[in-house]
C-alpha cells in the first residue's frame, strides 16, 4: 500500500437532508489526499446536496428504504479507494480526520480502525476505545491484550475498512438494518482473525439528530428495529444457552428505561407498552431473519477524487463576543473560500463552552473567557484573553490542524 492510499469516504442517509449537507461540507474541508466521496440517500438529501461547489464530482445512489447495511454496501459498490471510511449524516468530521484514521491501515495486518467521537457540546466524549461482546455490550477496552471473546467495538460513525477485507466478508450483513450493523461486522473481524486499531485522534463530531426511530432528545419513536436487530446478533455471536436470558435482559433494560422516561413526563399515555410491543415484535422477526444476508461487493471502479488541488491553508478568527457579528461573517467569507476555518468567540462570563460546526462551514468555539471548556475544569479560572486563546488553540491543535505553524491567523 502506497504511503497515501486513496481513500473513499462512504455517507448513507435517509430523512435528514440538512444535516447531509452540513456533514459534506465539513468533509470537503478535510485535509487528506487523495479523497473521494459517495453518498447513498434518498431522494431528498440527494436534492440537498445537488448545489456544493464539489456536487459534481460526488458518486451517488438513491435509496429510499431506511436499511443502514444495504446503503453501505451499496455505497462500497461505488468507491474506488484501497480503504473505505464511513461516517454518520448527523456527524462532521475533524480536518484532520482521516489523516489520523488512515494511519494505523499502513500496516499490512491492520484491517479495520476506528476513532474518538465527540457528543453534542463538541467537547466531551462520546464513545473512544470500546470493546464488545457475543452478547452485543459494549465496554471500555481493557489494558493490554484483548480477552478472548472480545472484539474491538467500531463506531459506525467514526471507521474506516480495507475494502479487500470487506469484500472477503461478503461486506455488512443486510439482515441488520440499523443497530449493531457495525458491531456484526466487527465481531466478524474478530473471530476470522483481523486486527482492528483504535486511532484516538481520528475524531468525528455526532450529534444525535431526530430520525424516524427517535425525538431529537433521544426519546425513542420505535424499538422493533432494536429488537430484531438484538436477536439476530445473538444468535450469530452468543452460544445457544445465552439466548433466551439475553433478550430477556434486553427487555427489562427497556421497559426501566421507558419506565423513567415516563416518570420524567418524556412519554405519554400507552406510548411505553406500544414501544415495548414493537420491541417485541421486532424480536420475533428476528429470531426468523437468516443468518447470514452477505452481498458480493463488486470488483472497484475508477477512483473519482473530489478535490484534486491541495487544501487551502486553515484560518483562526478570535475575539469578544460584542464582536461576533462582524466575526462570524469573516469566518463565512474564509469557509467559502473552502478553508477550514475556526473561530473563537469568548464572553466576560464562566458560561461553559460549546463547539459546533455551523451549517456554513465554520468551527466555532464559544463561551465565556473564565469558563470550562474541559468539563474537569474549574468553573472559575482567571484568564487572560491571549492565554485563553493559547489555551484552546492548542487544546484542538491535534485534531483541528496538521501543524500549527502553517495556520493563518486572523482576526
Amino acid at each position: 500500500m502506497t504511503e497515501h492510499p486513496p481513500v473513499s469516504v462512504i455517507v448513507v442517509s435517509h430523512g435528514r437532508p440538512a444535516l447531509l449537507r452540513r456533514a459534506l461540507i465539513g468533509i470537503g474541508q478535510l485535509f487528506y489526499r487523495p479523497l473521494e466521496l459517495v453518498v447513498v440517500a434518498d431522494s431528498a438529501g440527494l436534492a440537498a446536496i445537488s448545489d456544493l461547489p464539489f456536487a459534481d464530482r460526488i458518486k451517488t445512489a438513491r435509496q429510499d428504504d431506511a436499511n443502514i447495511s444495504r446503503a453501505r454496501n451499496r455505497g462500497a459498490d461505488l468507491a474506488g479507494g484501497d480503504i473505505l471510511a464511513f461516517i454518520d449524516d448527523d456527524a462532521v468530521p475533524e480536518p484532520t480526520w482521516l489523516t489520523h484514521l488512515v494511519s494505523p491501515l499502513s500496516e499490512p495486518h491492520c484491517a479495520a480502525a476506528t476513532g474518538t467521537v465527540l457528543g453534542r457540546n463538541g467537547i466531551s466524549v462520546q464513545w473512544a476505545d470500546r470493546v464488545v461482546d457475543a452478547e452485543g455490550r459494549a465496554f471500555p477496552a481493557p489494558r493490554g491484550p484483548l480477552p478472548d471473546g472480545l472484539a474491538v467495538k467500531l463506531e459506525g460513525t467514526n471507521m474506516g475498512l480495507r475494502r479487500d477485507v470487506l469484500a472477503a466478508l461478503g461486506g455488512f450483513d443486510e439482515g441488520f438494518g440499523f443497530y449493531l450493523d457495525e458491531t456484526d461486522f466487527a465481531f466478524r473481524l474478530m473471530r476470522t482473525g483481523h486486527r482492528v486499531a483504535f486511532a484516538p485522534l481520528a475524531t468525528v463530531h455526532h450529534g444525535f439528530a431526530e430520525s424516524a426511530r427517535r425525538r431529537a432528545d433521544r426519546v425513542p419513536l420505535s424499538l422493533r428495529d432494536v429488537g430484531a436487530s438484538s436477536a439476530l446478533y445473538l444468535r450469530k455471536h452468543a452460544t445457544a444457552d445465552r439466548l433466551g436470558p439475553a433478550l430477556e435482559a434486553l427487555r427489562q433494560q427497556q421497559a426501566a428505561r421507558l419506565a423513567r422516561l415516563h416518570e420524567a413526563g418524556l412519554l405519554q399515555g400507552g406510548a411505553a407498552a406500544r414501544l415495548l410491543a414493537e420491541l417485541d415484535g421486532g424480536i420475533a422477526s428476528g429470531r426468523d431473519r437468516p443468518l447470514h444476508q452477505t452481498h458480493a461487493v463488486a470488483d472497484p471502479p475508477l477512483f473519482q477524487a473530489l478535490i484534486e488541488v491541495n487544501p487551502p491553508p486553515p484560518a483562526i478568527l478570535s475575539g469578544r463576543w460584542f464582536s461576533r457579528v462582524r466575526l462570524n461573517r469573516q469566518a463565512q467569507a474564509c469557509a467559502a473560500e473552502g478553508r477550514s476555518t475556526s473561530l473563537f468567540l469568548f464572553g466576560h462570563t464562566v458560561r461553559a463552552h460549546r463547539v459546533t460546526f455551523t451549517d456554513d462551514g465554520v468551527w466555532r468555539q464559544s463561551g465565556g473567557l473564565f469558563g470550562p471548556s474541559r468539563r474537569d475544569q474549574p468553573r472559575f479560572t482567571k484568564w487572560s484573553f491571549r492565554a485563553r486563546i493559547r489555551e484552546e488553540t492548542g487544546r484542538v491543535a491535534g485534531v483541528r490542524w496538521q501543524d500549527l505553524s502553517q495556520q493563518a491567523v486572523t482576526g
